[in-house]
């Protein structure tokens, strides 16, 4: 894992700067994101990981994949990593492309984990209390766990808030321990 990140890093890298430098930053990361997306797809690995499958076929089979919604130069992008071989590295690509992005918007991503589901609206008005918290700004996925039996936990990088009741269970037993 760490090594396919590592050699995904300069593709990715480069691929920021020519987005950035498009003036089309959006754009280029819904395309990214699209690639990933058909390279993580258990039949396109299958065909990524087969040697008969040369890289010319490969190439039509992302750009057939992906239609228009890829532009020119990420179909010529799409042509480099299958000519180096390295079209299995799209998710890794992928992840550090919006990793790169959200940096540069100022944005981090933040994962809400609720104990019973929270509509749109709820989310909308907890994002505010949480940007402020956690000093930045949200993008917000949200995910169910009925073991927290109450309450949230927002996970954004390496913090974590835990306002659940498992939460404060678990401190209360750990402190009766203790």
């Amino acid at each position: 894992m760490a090594e396919s990140v590592t050699i995904a890093r300069p593709y990715a890298e480069a691929l920021f700067r020519a987005a950035k430098e498009s003036g089309n930053l959006a754009k280029w990361a819904g395309q990214v994101s699209l690639l990933a997306q058909v390279a993580a797809n258990p039949e396109a690995r299958a065909a990524i990981g087969d040697p008969n499958v040369a890289a010319p076929q490969l190439v039509d089979l992302f750009r057939s994949a992906c239609g228009t919604a890829v532009d020119a130069e990420l179909s010529n992008f799409i042509q480099l990593l299958a000519g180096n071989d390295r079209l299995g590295l799209l998710p890794e690509i992928g992840a550090l492309f919006e990793s790169y992005k959200n940096a540069e918007d100022g944005t981090k991503p933040a994962e809400i984990v609720s104990a019973f589901p929270i509509d749109a609206a709820q989310v909308n008005a907890l994002i505010p209390q949480l940007e402020g918290l956690f000093k930045s700004k949200l993008e917000a996925s949200v995910s169910v766990d009925p073991e927290l039996i109450g309450g949230i936990k927002v996970i954004v990088g390496d913090q974590m808030l835990d306002a659940s009741v498992r939460g404060k269970l678990d401190a209360m037993a750990t402190a009766l321990n203790n």
